[in-house]
């Protein structure tokens, strides 16, 4: 394939090596080289099979716009734009174009995610919890999407439970995160449930940036000749 990538970051410069190892042709643009999604027209990406971004959440929704609207299947890793979610999903579909996206890349996480969902029956069961995060002092959005997904698949799962027959009809309260910034810290993602009785613990530390650009290329791949608009979490285990 032929793959355009945006961010010269230290998670981008991971993805391009995954890239070439793979055997693809990958060209890596930075913010330099694109201003106003100047490297983003039609014309420059004629020859392109895919667009991989891993930016800043702020220029995100202009850069996902400019290879819609050219056509060009995208696999997103930046978080903090899913404000525009729904907006992109209807771009996306109008323009019959393929796209990923997903707070996390790394299968790691995503089966810390369904561990994450089997655990809300705690919350049945007298316990109270928290979801505490951990990131490198220069990431942009607090709290992390990471986070923010398994705040989500822990409140969906115990409102699922809550509507079946035999569920206790209580409503869950909304697990607190609470967001750390410091040093160099990759990633790390722990769920702690209690009650006077005992503690539960459940983390999820990324130890590199290696498998979000392992998933990145991997979800790139399995995109190829595919139309519609995906999460991550729903297609990682095709890869």
């Amino acid at each position: 394939m032929k793959i355009l990538l945006l961010g010269r970051g230290k998670t981008g410069s991971l993805v391009a090596e995954d890239a070439r190892r793979r055997r693809h042709a990958i060209q890596v643009v930075g913010s330099k080289e694109n201003p106003a999604c100047a490297a983003l027209t039609p014309d420059k990406l004629q020859s392109i099979d895919a667009v991989i971004d891993f930016t800043t959440p702020h220029v995100v929704p202009t850069h996902i716009e400019a290879c819609v609207r050219a056509g060009k299947n995208m696999v997103v890793g930046t978080t903090g734009w899913y404000a525009e979610l729904d907006r992109i999903r209807k771009m996306v579909e109008e323009h019959n174009t393929g796209f990923i996206y997903g707070p996390n890349f790394s299968i790691g996480v995503n089966l810390f995610l369904d561990i994450a969902r089997a655990s809300a029956t705690a919350l049945q069961h007298g316990y109270v919890g928290q979801i505490f995060e951990r990131h490198h002092a220069h990431k942009k959005d607090a709290p992390s999407g990471t986070a923010m997904a398994i705040q989500r698949v822990i409140r969906d799962a115990h409102q699922a439970a809550d509507a079946a027959p035999a569920g206790h009809n209580k409503a869950a309260p909304e697990l607190e995160i609470i967001s750390f910034r410091e040093g160099e810290v990759v990633g790390m993602h722990e769920i702690v449930y209690e009650t006077e009785a005992d503690s539960i613990y459940l983390c999820h530390n990324a130890n590199s940036r290696q498998g979000f650009a392992e998933g990145a290329i991997r979800a790139t791949e399995w995109l190829q000749g595919k139309k519609g608009f995906y999460d991550f979490k729903d297609i990682w285990r095709e890869l």
